[in-house]
C-alpha cells in the first residue's frame, strides 16, 4: 500500500478558503466523506476536533495535518487541500497554514495503514516535496509528485544501513501514533545528518513499536533525546542523560536537540519504575489538570459501573419476571439462582467502582507508582472502618459506655454504635487526589537517596510509605468525615422524597446531564447517580430515592440528541443540510443513553442549543421522578428499558423532554445560512 493509495481526485482540493481552524477541518471533513470512508460524520468530525484540542497539529511551515482514529471511519483514508490565501491555524510556529492534509485512521488493530502515513508524515518534512505539492495544477499532478517522491524514499530505505554504534538515540512518540510521530523521527535522523552525528531513532506509533533501540545501542550513546506527548519505557536508560521534551520539539528543535544530546548536556536519568508522562502545557490551569486526573478515574470506572450495574439490574428484573418482586423481601434480586448468581458477579463488579476509580485518579497523578496507594485509599473508602471496631472491642474499653474520649474515637473513627465511616466514591476521589501526591511528595523526598537504595524507591518505599499515610488518613480522618457527609446525604434524599420533593432532585439532575453534554458538570450528574445506586446497596432505606435519581440522570441524558433530531426534522431551516443529516445517528445516540451527539450542535449555536437541551432534560427528569420512576441500571438507554420501573411513564417522561427541546430549538435558533 502506497500513501497515494489512501488518497483520490476527489478527496483534493487546490483551490480552497477558509475563515477559521474549525471552518477549514469541517471543510477538510466533507472531502473526507467525499473519499467515501466515513460512516458517520459528526462522529468523525468530533474525533478529529477532540484530538485538535489536545494539541495543535499545524505543524508548521505552513503544513497542518489533523487526524483521528475512530469507529466512524470504515477504512484509512486521506484528504489533501491546498489554500492559497492560508488560513490562522494556531500553528506552531504562528505562521498561517496553506497545505492541510486530513488523516482518517479506523480504530482496527490490522494497522498497516499506518506505516503509509508515516511515510507521508516524513515526505511533509521535505521543502522541494511540498513546493512541489504547492505548485501542483490538478489533483493528478498532487498525486503525481506524491507518487514520484515516495518511490525516491523507498529506494534511499532500501539503501539505507541499520544505524550501529549511534553517538545520540531517540524516541518519539504522540497520543494517536499517526503523525507527529514519524515527523519528529525524520527531523531527528535529519538533523543527525546535517551535523554529521550518528542518530538512531525508535518510533512509537499506533502499529507498535519500531527501530527499537537495542541494550548495546543505550551502552554505546552519548545522550538520549525522549520527544514524547505519552507514555514510553525510559527506566532502560537509567544512568545517561536523557533530554525528555514535546514530540513538538522533536520536530522543530531537532537540531539543537540533537547537539545536547551528542555533549551529553542532560541529566542522568534515574529510574523510578514508572514510565514518562505525556508532556503537559506549561500553561495548563489546575482546575484543567485535576479534571483530567478525574476523568482518567471514571472512564477506567465506568466499564465496572456499567457490567455490574446491568447484571444486578438483571437480576432484580429476573425475581420480578417470576412473581417474587413482592414477597422476596430483603432476599429480592437473589430469589432465585440465577438471579442470585448475576446479583453475586455484578455486586463484586460494582463493589470495584471505587478503588478502581480512586486507583487511576492516582496513577494519573503519579504513573504506576500511584495505582497500589490509590487502590487500597479506594478499597478503605467503600470498606469503611466497621470491621476494625470489631478487632478492637475485644482487647481494649474503647465499646464500653464509660469510655470517655476513647468511646468518642471508637463512635467516630471505628463507626461504633451504628456511625456510618463508609465514605464511598465522594472519599474514593479525595483519596485518589491524595494517594497521586503522597506518591510525588515520596519521590521527591528519596531522589537523593544513595545509588544502591534507588532501586527500591518503587518498589518498597512509595508502596509500603504510601499504602501507610493513606491507611492513617482514611481511618482517622476521611472515613469519618466523608461518612458524616454520606450520611447527611442519605438523610437529605430521603427527606426530599419524603416531602414529595424528590420531583427538585429529578429536575437539577436532568437539567445537569445537558449543559456540557459529557464535560465535568454531565459527569458529576452521572456519577451521582451511579454513587446513588452503590449506596442503595448498603443502605436499602434510600433504596427507592436512589433508583429514581438513577432514572432522571439516564432520561435526561437521552433528551438532547433526540430533541434534536426531531428539531432537524420539523424545523428544517434552522439547521444546515450537515446537521440535518445526521438527524438519524442522533436519534440512535439519544436512544443509547450517548448525550455527546448534541455536542456539534452545541458547539455551533451554544446560546441557543444549550438552554433548549437544558430545559427539555430538566422537564424529563422532573417528570420522570414525579412518577416515581426507578433505575437500577447505570447505563444503556432503551436496552435496559425492562429494567425500568413504571417504563411507560418513563418513556412519556422521555418524550414529553424531548420534544420540548424541539420546540425551543424551533423558537430560539435562527434560520442557517446554508439550508
Amino acid at each position: 500500500m502506497r500513501v497515494k493509495d489512501l488518497l483520490s481526485a476527489t478527496s483534493i482540493n487546490l483551490n480552497g478558503s477558509a475563515t477559521s481552524k474549525r471552518d477549514a477541518i469541517e471543510k477538510m471533513v466533507d472531502l473526507m466523506v467525499k473519499r467515501g470512508n466515513i460512516v458517520d460524520k459528526d462522529t468523525y468530525l468530533k474525533g478529529v476536533l477532540a484530538r485538535e484540542e489536545e494539541s495543535t497539529t499545524g505543524i508548521g511551515e505552513g503544513i497542518a495535518i489533523p487526524h483521528c482514529k475512530s469507529d466512524a471511519v470504515s477504512a484509512p483514508g486521506l484528504a489533501a487541500m491546498v489554500l492559497p490565501s492560508g488560513v490562522e491555524y494556531d500553528a506552531l510556529d504562528g505562521a498561517p497554514v496553506d497545505i492541510i492534509f486530513l488523516i482518517a485512521a479506523p480504530n482496527t488493530e490490522d494497522n498497516v495503514h499506518l506505516d503509509v502515513l508515516s511515510r507521508l508524515s516524513m515526505l511533509l518534512m521535505d521543502e522541494s516535496f511540498v513546493a512541489g505539492l504547492r505548485a501542483a495544477k490538478t489533483p493528478e499532478d498532487f498525486l503525481e509528485v506524491i507518487d514520484r517522491a515516495e518511490s525516491e524514499k523507498e529506494a534511499q530505505d532500501e539503501s539505507k544501513v541499520e544505524t550501529k554504534g549511534a553517538a545520540v538515540l531517540a524516541v518519539t512518540a504522540c497520543p494517536t501514533g499517526i503523525a507527529h510521530t514519524y515527523m519528529a523521527a525524520e527531523a531527528i535522523e535529519k538533523a543527525g545528518e546535517a551535523l554529521g552525528i550518528k542518530v538512531k531513532v525508535e518510533t512509537r506509533g499506533s502499529g507498535g513499536a519500531k527501530n527499537v533501540l537495542t541494550d548495546a545501542d543505550i551502552r554505546d550513546a552519548a545522550g538520549i533525546i525522549v520527544a514524547a506527548d505519552t507514555k514510553v519505557p525510559v527506566d532502560r536508560f537509567a544512568g545517561k542523560p536523557v533530554i525528555q521534551c514535546k514530540v513538538a520539539d522533536g520536530i522543530n528543535k531537532a537540531e539543537d536537540l540533537v547537539k545536547r544530546a551528542a555533549k551529553g548536556d542532560a541529566p542522568k536519568f534515574v529510574a523510578t519504575g514508572a514510565e514518562t508522562k505525556a508532556a503537559s502545557s506549561s500553561n495548563e490551569s489546575a482546575g484543567h489538570q485535576a479534571y483530567k486526573h478525574l476523568m482518567s478515574g471514571v472512564s477506567h470506572m465506568l466499564p465496572f459501573v456499567i457490567g455490574g450495574g446491568i447484571l444486578v439490574a438483571l437480576a432484580f428484573l429476573i425475581d420480578t419476571l417470576c412473581g417474587y418482586g413482592a414477597t422476596a423481601g430483603g432476599a429480592f434480586g437473589s430469589a432465585t439462582p440465577l438471579a442470585a448468581f448475576l446479583k453475586y458477579v455484578g455486586g463484586l463488579s460494582m463493589g470495584l467502582m471505587v478503588p478502581v476509580l480512586s486507583g487511576y485518579i492516582a496513577y494519573s497523578i503519579a504513573d504506576r507508582p500511584g495505582l497500589a496507594v490509590g487502590f487500597t485509599g479506594g478499597l478503605l473508602a467503600s470498606s469503611g472502618n466497621a470491621a476494625i471496631a470489631a478487632y478492637i472491642g475485644t482487647w481494649t474499653d474503647l465499646g464500653s459506655s464509660n469510655g470517655g474520649f476513647s468511646q468518642f474515637i471508637m463512635k467516630f473513627a471505628f463507626g461504633a454504635d451504628g456511625v456510618n465511616t463508609v465514605s464511598g466514591f465522594l472519599g474514593g476521589i479525595a483519596i485518589g487526589f491524595v494517594a497521586g501526591f503522597i506518591v510525588l511528595w515520596l519521590q521527591k523526598v528519596t531522589e537523593n537517596l544513595p545509588q544502591a537504595l534507588q532501586g527500591i524507591r518503587p518498589t518498597l518505599i512509595y508502596p509500603l510509605c504510601g499504602i501507610f499515610i493513606v491507611g492513617v488518613l482514611m481511618c482517622f480522618i476521611f472515613n469519618p468525615i466523608i461518612g458524616a457527609i454520606n450520611t447527611a446525604l442519605s438523610a437529605g434524599l430521603q427527606a426530599l422524597y419524603a416531602a414529595n420533593l424528590i420531583w427538585l432532585l429529578g429536575l437539577i439532575l436532568g437539567a445537569m446531564m445537558a449543559i456540557d453534554m459529557g464535560g465535568p458538570i454531565n459527569k458529576a450528574a452521572y456519577v451521582f447517580g451511579t454513587g446513588m445506586l452503590a449506596l442503595a446497596q448498603d443502605d436499602p432505606t434510600v433504596a427507592t430515592a436512589a433508583y429514581i435519581s438513577m432514572a432522571a440522570v439516564m432520561v435526561g441524558g437521552m433528551v438532547p440528541p433526540v430533541g434534536i433530531a426531531l428539531a432537524c426534522r420539523v424545523f428544517p431551516k434552522k439547521f444546515t443540510k450537515a446537521e440535518k443529516d445526521s438527524w438519524v445517528s442522533n436519534i440512535v445516540m439519544g436512544a443509547s443513553f450517548i448525550t455527546e451527539g448534541a455536542i456539534p450542535f452545541a458547539a455551533a449555536d451554544p446560546a441557543h442549543v444549550i438552554p433548549a437541551t437544558m430545559a427539555g432534560a430538566g422537564v424529563a427528569g422532573l417528570l420522570s421522578a414525579v412518577f416515581g420512576c426507578t433505575l437500577m441500571a447505570p447505563h444503556g438507554g432503551i436496552f435496559v428499558f425492562a429494567t425500568v420501573g413504571k417504563p411507560v411513564l418513563y418513556i412519556i417522561s422521555w418524550v414529553v423532554g424531548s420534544l420540548v427541546t424541539m420546540f425551543l430549538l424551533g423558537v430560539l435558533k435562527k434560520d442557517a445560512e446554508n439550508a
